[in-house]
Formats: C-alpha cells, structure tokens, sequence
C-alpha cells in the first residue's frame, strides 16, 4: 500500500523506529483489535490504538457514562454523561485518528455471543473488571484460537498477562475458576486510583502493538504486576497447567459459558 502524504507526517514518529517503519505501521493499518470494556483499562487502550493507526477497532461496552467513571476513564468528558460508552469512545476514537474504522457493540458480552465478536479480530483486549467476564474472554480466546491480553486494577495494584495459541499458560491456568461471589470486595466499594487505568490500559495496547508488528518480547507466559505505593513492577514466571480445563492435555470446557456474576478483581 502506498501511504499518503498525511499518513506519512501522521506515523513519522513510527515509521522512524526500526522496529517498525513502514512494514510495521502498514501492519497496524490493516488489523483488527477488540476491546471488551469501555472502562478504566478500554478507555487508554482505545485512544492508543487509534492514534497507533490499528485499521479496525471494535469495542464492546453495554453501560452509559456516569459522572463516576471521570475519575479514570479517560476516553469519555463530561458531556458524555449519560451517552452510551460505546458512542462516547467511538467519537473520541475518531477525533483522534478519523481514517481509522470503530466497530461498536452495545451490548453485554455473554457466552452466546462472544464467539461472532471475537471472530473477525486479530488480536483482543479484555478491559472488563469483574470475574465472570474474564473466564468468559478467557475461554472463548482459548478455543476460538485468538491472542489476548488481560488485565485487571484494584486501588494502587495492576496486573496483566498475554496468552497466544498454543504458546504458554491461559489466565484459567493461573486462576482455576472465578471466586464465590462477595468473597472479594468491588471496585466501587474497595476503590481505584485514577491512573492506574492509565498505567495497565496502557501496557495492554503496548502488547497489542507489539503482537502486530511482530516485535519484542510479549508478556506470554508471565503475569506483570505493578504496585503503585511502593512503585514497584514485578515479572512472575507462569507455568502452562496441563490439567486446566480449557488449555490442558484433556480439556473438559469445550464451549464458552457463563458464570454468576461476581465481585470485581482483586489483584495479587
């Protein structure tokens, strides 16, 4: 493809890098990313791969904008209150980079649907923040065969990990299955820094960006932790388990399904 003379000013700062130059952001130019979760991880996930110039984004939220999520969803303003999220960080998207195309799906995301929305993507972000959707993304990724990056935020903590096909250990052979409900506290009653958001959501569309361009060493097979008090960053080996349920040797989950819903993730 050839690149406009926009284009060229607009990924100069790209294309200079060895990395990735001109094969690499033609690449970003013709993927596909989905971001489940329009929250305090989608929103700076989101604004980074617009401005990276990822061809296709879609993301998937069902709420609206409350005046409570300001405080660190950053793809949505004041004005947005009230306005369906997916609306709010399409139009966001766009402002950013208007040649890129935003998919939007206003809906939840549940085990009878998960398998057409991931379908079409190369690569998907999980943004949610309660148990049940992340073994459901979880489980829906490892049998449709698609990388993804997880990720979860809770007061001064992160966490995130990436699985690819076949290539380390899945986020259920790290954590078997979600926790009773109420055994946790929630993000609203527990809280979350600000930019925490900022911090993780941004990792994730690192990895994204790095799984794309076929560059660096992606988190596969570890769990990145971040603890923002003491601000310390830990890498924790993780070891694929032959007898998870959905990954393992003799795999019992054969199709995605749906828990209760739950509390909001605690991170480690």
């Amino acid at each position: 493809m050839a690149f406009s003379n926009e284009q060229l000013e607009r990924y100069s700062r790209h294309m200079i890098l060895k990395e990735v130059g001109v094969k690499g952001q033609k690449r970003l130019l013709e993927s596909k990313v989905l971001i489940i979760g329009a929250g305090g991880l989608g929103a700076p996930a989101a604004l980074y791969l617009a401005a990276a110039g990822v061809g296709v984004i879609g993301i998937a939220d069902a709420d609206d904008v409350d005046l409570s999520n300001l405080q660190r969803q950053v793809i949505h303003t004041t004005p947005d209150v009230g306005k369906a999220k997916v609306r709010s960080a399409e139009e966001s998207m766009k402002a950013i980079n208007p040649e890129i195309t935003v998919h939007t799906y206003r809906t939840y995301v549940l085990a009878n649907n998960i398998g057409q929305l991931i379908a079409e993507y190369d690569f998907i972000i999980d943004g949610t923040d309660n148990f049940p959707a992340k073994f459901l993304i979880n489980d829906a990724c490892v049998l449709g065969k698609k990388p993804f990056s997880h990720a979860g935020i809770i007061r001064f903590q992160g966490q995130l990990m990436t699985y690819l096909p076949g290539q380390g250990p899945c986020y259920r052979c790290v954590f078997s299955s979600p926790p009773p409900p109420d055994a946790v506290p929630t993000c609203r009653q527990a809280g979350v820094i600000g930019a925490m958001g900022g911090v993780i959501g941004s990792l994730q569309a690192m990895e994204a960006v790095k799984y794309i361009i076929g560059q660096g060493e992606l988190l596969c097979g570890s769990l990145l932790t971040y603890d923002a008090l003491n601000m310390e960053f830990r890498k924790i080996k993780l070891p694929r388990r032959d007898s998870c349920a959905v990954c393992g040797s003799q795999p019992t989950i054969i199709a995605p399904f749906d828990y209760e819903q739950a509390a909001c993730e605690v991170k480690g």
